[in-house]
């Protein structure tokens, strides 16, 4: 196993739910950064590879709501997703980046949010424990 491998196992290991999902987004980013730059070098089998990697980051996103205890944003995630991935379909092998580009812009926009959820949780963490002590 190399180093990286190893890290990267380590990353996951240690994620929790929400560090899980960020790793997840951040896997679809790159699958999609890397199928776009595909698309442009007119690499079909390329853009496939990552599409289809991307469609996995998308699937495993979706699998992860808990839609019991998400309620309306587990369910406006669901259709987002399904969303994103019928985009990724229609488009794939077209010659154009305008379904990826789509896209990535959705993909960029929960990513942040999401970062946002993190940053806030840290935060009430370091709070409590300042608190605590």
């Amino acid at each position: 196993m190399t180093a990286y491998k190893a890290y990267q196992g380590h990353q996951v290991d240690g994620a929790g739910p929400l560090g899980l999902v960020l790793l997840t987004y951040e896997a679809l980013y790159k699958s999609l950064g890397q199928a776009r730059m595909a698309i442009m070098a007119g690499d079909l089998m390329a853009e496939a590879n990552h599409t289809g990697r991307a469609m996995e980051a998308l699937i495993e996103l979706s699998s992860s709501l808990n839609m019991e205890e998400g309620g309306q944003v587990a369910e406006s995630l669901s259709s987002l997703y399904v969303y994103m991935m019928n985009k990724l379909t229609e488009g794939l092998c077209s010659c154009s980046t305008e379904h990826v580009d789509e896209v990535l812009k959705l993909v960029q926009e929960l990513r942040e949010a999401w970062v946002q959820l993190s940053a806030q949780q840290k935060r009430g963490h370091l709070s409590a424990v300042r608190s605590a002590a």
